[in-house]
């Protein structure tokens, strides 16, 4: 008897990866990092102007756990 053989799935191709992101996959974490970048970057004195020590506190905690 001999035995059966199962045939074989397509190969991928050489050069890629072949698989699918849903969009909020790939606009959720760019938001988040354009948002971060936002409050890093305007971190300067404007903020400390405008009287708000809550944002100013939040971005000194960011800077102060990035810099470790």
């Amino acid at each position: 008897m001999s035995a059966h053989t199962h045939p074989r799935a397509p190969q991928p191709t050489a050069g890629g990866v072949d698989f699918k992101l849903p969009w909020w996959g790939v606009v959720l974490p760019a938001i988040a990092f354009f948002v971060l970048l936002a409050l890093v970057v305007g971190s300067g004195d404007a903020h400390a102007a405008s009287g708000d020590g809550t944002l100013n506190h939040l971005v000194d905690r960011i800077q102060h756990t990035l810099a470790r």
